[in-house]
């Protein structure tokens, strides 16, 4: 991550800005330019996979109009993900929408169908939108890919949040490991919109 640009929070946390020196997403950049011609899978169902004919959903409908705060984890199931990050959401769901938010979005490397589960597990679909980047072009597109083979995970998303106002994007933390759940968190974000 040496092109990474890491910039201190007031509180003290080391909040870790993606700069252009990465060349793809940075703050103020179009996420929809800067991942040409991906589409990500709404979780669902099988039986709704195949009544959509397993329909994708550009990314121009997920951001274009719209203030969407979207957050990307290493995969359903899994440690941090399960107990930390996607509950930081859910339980401050009112507080991002009376800040004018119309969606949160969690998306991770992995089918729409096991995100539809972890979803249902969570009893976070009411709250937040679980889209599936199931061959992670989204996360690779923005330079957020990481290797969790170690983990067995295979090719996975970083951590990380960004606030994404008409598809620009305001302010985007990525945290410096998978482990980590620093700067990633709905509170940080809140205090980012």
């Amino acid at each position: 991550m040496a092109s990474a640009l890491a910039a201190r929070r007031a509180r003290g946390s080391a909040a870790v800005l993606w700069g252009a020196a990465r060349g793809f997403a940075s703050v103020g950049s179009d996420i929809v330019s800067a991942a040409p011609g991906v589409s990500l899978q709404k979780a669902r169902s099988w039986d709704e996979g195949v009544a959509s004919k397993f329909s994708t959903t550009p990314l121009k409908d997920i951001f274009c109009g719209k203030k969407v705060v979207i957050f990307g984890l290493p995969g359903a199931y899994t440690g941090v993900c399960s107990q930390s990050h996607v509950p930081s959401y859910k339980n401050n769901i009112d507080k991002l929408k009376a800040k004018g938010i119309d969606s949160v979005i969690c998306v991770a490397v992995n089918d729409p169908y096991v995100l539809n589960g972890w979803a249902e597990k969570l009893q976070a679909k009411d709250a937040i939108e679980f889209y599936g980047d199931f061959d992670g072009s989204f996360h690779k597109s923005l330079d957020l890919e990481i290797d969790l083979s170690a983990a067995l995970l295979g090719r996975r998303s970083h951590r990380w949040s960004a606030f994404v106002d008409d598809g620009k994007i305001k302010s985007f933390n990525v945290e410096e490991a998978p482990s980590n759940f620093k700067v990633s968190s709905a509170e940080v974000i809140l205090d980012q919109i």
